[in-house]
C-alpha cells in the first residue's frame, strides 16, 4: 500500500454526478462534512516548514512536486541546476512558502529548503570528512563559485586539480565531488576543494605502487617536470625524482641538457620511502661507468687534455673524458706562492693540459698538476741567482721582521728589517717600502732544500760607516733635526741620511726647556760605534761646555791678577828702606789693595 494519502482516496459508488453538475447533489451540511473528511486524508503542513516531496514531472522551466497536499507545487527548474540527474519519482526537500497563493496554488521552494538545512549539513560533512556534491555555477577572480546544499561556496583555483588549470571556464556548469576545507559561520563563508580528493586517491595509488617496488628495479617512465636540482618522472601513478647528480656520469649545469618534458626513459630504483612515498631514481646507473672507458695505459706522469668544469677556492676539476674528472689543487697550478685561489688562474670551460700526479682507478680519483709542465725554477737557483748577485724584485708583502719579495715566478725571498738600510733605524717595513714597489736586492744566502732566499737591500750599496767615522768624530758638532721622540729619548737626523740618538738629559736647551720634534739644532757627537751603527749625540752638552769654558777663563784671569799683585808687593818691600813719607803713604795704599784682593 502506498504511503501517499492521495493514493488511498476511492470514488463514492452512489455519488450523484448529475446533481454535482448542477450543484444540487449534496446539501451544504454534507459538503462541509465531506470536506472535513477529505482534509483529514491530506498531509498536515505549515508555512515555512521543510517537508519531503516527490517529483511528478519535469520541464525546461518547471518541476512539479507533490508533498501529499490537495495540490502540487510548482518550482522553477533553475533551483535544480546543481542536480543534472534529477528525474521523475525522486524525493526532494522543499520549503512551504504559502499553502495557497492568490490563485489557490501551493507555493514551494527547493532552494530555500536546501539553504535552511545547508549549514547543518555543511557542519556535519566537515566534521565527518564526507565527500559532497557541488554544482559549479560561475567563475570568479581566483577560483569558482560552487552551489553546495543551496549555499554558495568558494573553490580556489589551486584546489580544482593537482595540476595547474589553464581553462577555468571548462568547469562551469559541472557537478563534481568536493570536501569542505574551511567554514566561517560568522561571515557565512565556505571553502571547498576537489584537489584533496585527487591527492588522497593518488596517495593510495602511490602506496600500492611503492609496495611493489624493489631497489635496482628498472622501470619505464615519462618525464613530467624539470627543476634546477633534477627531473620528476611519472612511473604510472607515482612520481620519482632523478637528482641532477644521477642523470649523468659527467657534470651538467641543468637537467634539461639530458632529458626533456614528456620524454619516455628507463630509470632504475635507487631508494624509496614507503611512509613518505618518496622514490629516488637513477639514469646514469643504466650506462657504463666512464672510468671503465679510461685508457688502461694512462699512468702517473702522463700529460692529459681536459676541460675545466668546476672551480672552487681550493682547486679546479678538469674533465678528462666525459664522467672522469681530475683535481688540480691550487698549489699545483703555478710555481709561484702567491696564488691564493683557483679563480685567479683558471676559468670554467677553459681547456688545459695537465700532468697526472696521482691515479687511483679503484677509488676513481685523479690528481693533476699544471706547474709540472714548466721547469722547477729552484732547480737552477744557484745559476740564476748566485750569492752576492744583485737583482730587481717586487715587494709582495711584509711582516714586523722583514719584507717578502718576488724575484721571478716561483722564486721568493726575505729581506730582514736589519738589511733594509745602513743608516736608518726601521721600526716597521712599511716605513721603508710599499706593496708592489720594485726594490734592488742582493742574494745573501740560498737554502735550496727549504726553498728560501735571504736577501739584503742595503748590501747593494757600500757601507758608508767607514766614511762616517771621518766625518762624525767624537766631540764634533753637527746640525741635526729631531724626527722622533719617546720616553727613552729622541732620534736625530744628521747629514748624509745618518740617524743618531740622544737621551732625555741631552735634549735640554740653554733656557731649560726640552727640544721638540722637527726642531733643528746643533748636536755634539758623544759616541760613534760603526760596528753597531750607533751614534750618540747631545744638544745640552754644547751650552754646558760653553758655560764651563767661561768659568775656566774667569778663574785663569783671576789667578793671573793675583800673580801680578804679589810681584808688585815684593818690589815695594825691597825699596822700603829708602821710603819717604810719601812712599809710606803709597805702601799703605798698596797693602790695602792686596788685602782687599785676598
Amino acid at each position: 500500500m502506498s504511503n501517499n494519502p492521495t493514493d488511498r482516496i476511492q470514488p463514492l459508488a452512489d455519488f450523484d454526478w448529475s446533481g454535482y453538475a448542477q450543484d444540487t447533489a449534496i446539501s451544504p451540511e454534507m459538503r462541509k462534512e465531506r470536506e472535513a473528511i477529505y482534509d483529514k486524508t491530506l498531509t498536515t503542513i505549515k508555512e515555512n516548514e521543510v517537508v519531503m516531496g516527490k517529483v511528478m514531472s519535469i520541464s525546461k522551466r518547471e518541476v512539479l512536486v507533490n508533498i501529499g497536499y490537495k495540490s502540487a507545487g510548482i518550482i522553477s527548474a533553475n533551483e535544480f541546476n546543481y542536480n543534472k540527474d534529477l528525474k521523475v519519482g525522486d524525493e526532494v526537500e522543499v520549503l512551504v512558502e504559502s499553502k495557497e497563493d492568490r490563485h489557490g496554488q501551493l507555493q514551494l521552494s527547493h532552494r530555500k529548503a536546501r539553504a535552511a538545512r545547508a549549514w547543518e549539513k555543511i557542519a556535519a560533512a566537515q566534521e565527518n570528512d564526507e565527500v559532497i556534491l557541488g554544482y559549479i555555477k560561475s567563475r570568479v577572480n581566483g577560483g569558482m563559485i560552487v552551489d553546495v546544499f543551496g549555499i554558495e561556496a568558494f573553490l580556489p583555483g589551486s584546489q580544482i586539480d593537482v595540476r595547474p588549470i589553464k581553462d577555468y571556464d571548462a568547469f562551469v556548469d559541472k557537478t563534481m565531488e568536493f570536501k569542505i576545507v574551511k567554514v566561517n559561520p560568522e561571515y557565512r563563508n565556505v571553502v571547498v576543494s576537489h584537489k584533496v580528493l585527487i591527492e588522497a586517491e593518488l596517495e593510495q595509488q602511490k602506496k600500492e605502487i611503492i609496495s611493489k617496488l624493489e631497489k635496482g628495479q628498472v622501470l619505464e617512465g615519462v618525464v613530467k617536470g624539470i627543476t634546477s636540482y633534477g627531473a620528476f618522472v611519472d612511473l604510472g601513478g607515482v612520481d620519482g625524482l632523478i637528482h641532477i647528480t644521477d642523470l649523468s656520469w659527467g657534470r651538467i649545469g641543468d637537467p634539461s641538457e639530458v632529458v626533456s618534458i614528456d620524454e619516455k626513459i628507463n630509470v632504475v630504483i635507487l631508494d624509496f620511502d614507503e611512509e613518505k612515498t618518496r622514490i629516488a631514481l637513477g639514469l646514469k646507473q643504466l650506462m657504463p661507468h666512464p672510468w671503465d672507458a679510461l685508457d688502461p695505459n694512462l699512468k702517473e706522469g702522463d700529460i692529459v687534455h681536459g676541460r675545466v668544469v668546476v672551480i672552487t677556492d681550493y682547486g679546479a676539476f678538469v674533465e678528462v673524458i666525459p664522467g672522469v674528472e681530475g683535481l688540480i689543487h691550487v698549489s699545483e697550478m703555478s710555481w709561484t706562492q702567491h696564488l691564493r685561489s683557483a679563480q685567479e688562474f683558471l676559468t670554467v670551460g677553459q681547456e688545459v693540459d695537465a700532468v697526472v700526479l696521482m691515479l687511483d682507478r679503484e677509488d676513481r680519483k685523479m690528481s693533476l698538476g699544471l706547474k709540472q709542465l714548466k721547469p722547477d725554477p729552484w732547480e737552477t737557483i744557484e745559476q740564476r741567482f748566485p750569492v752576492g748577485s744583485n737583482h730587481e724584485a717586487r715587494v709582495r708583502n711584509f711582516t714586523n721582521y722583514g719584507v717578502f719579495v718576488e724575484l721571478d715566478e716561483g722564486i721568493d725571498g726575505l729581506i730582514h728589517i736589519s738589511d733594509l738600510s745602513w743608516t736608518r733605524k726601521v721600526k716597521h717595513p712599511n716605513e721603508f717600502v710599499k706593496v708592489g714597489q720594485m726594490i734592488e736586492v742582493q742574494v745573501l744566502e740560498i737554502d735550496k732544500e727549504n726553498r728560501r732566499l735571504s736577501l739584503g737591500h742595503k748590501q747593494v750599496t757600500e757601507n758608508p760607516w767607514d766614511e762616517f767615522a771621518k766625518e762624525f768624530t767624537i766631540g764634533s758638532i753637527h746640525e741635526g733635526t729631531v724626527v722622533r721622540m719617546n720616553e727613552k729619548g729622541a732620534t736625530i737626523a744628521l747629514p748624509y741620511g745618518v740617524e743618531a740618538f740622544a737621551t732625555p738629559k741631552h735634549l735640554i736647551k740653554e733656557d731649560g726647556t726640552s727640544v721638540a720634534v722637527d726642531e733643528k739644532l746643533p748636536f755634539k757627537i758623544l759616541d760613534f760605534n760603526p760596528e753597531m751603527q750607533r751614534i750618540i749625540v747631545s744638544h745640552s752638552r754644547i751650552h754646558e761646555d760653553a758655560e764651563r769654558a767661561e768659568r775656566r777663563q774667569a778663574a785663569t784671569e783671576e789667578r793671573n791678577q793675583q800673580v801680578r799683585d804679589a810681584a808688585a808687593v815684593a818690589a815695594t818691600q825691597q825699596s822700603v828702606e829708602r821710603a819717604t813719607l810719601g812712599d809710606l803713604d803709597e805702601l799703605a795704599a798698596l797693602k790695602e789693595r792686596l788685602e782687599s784682593a785676598e
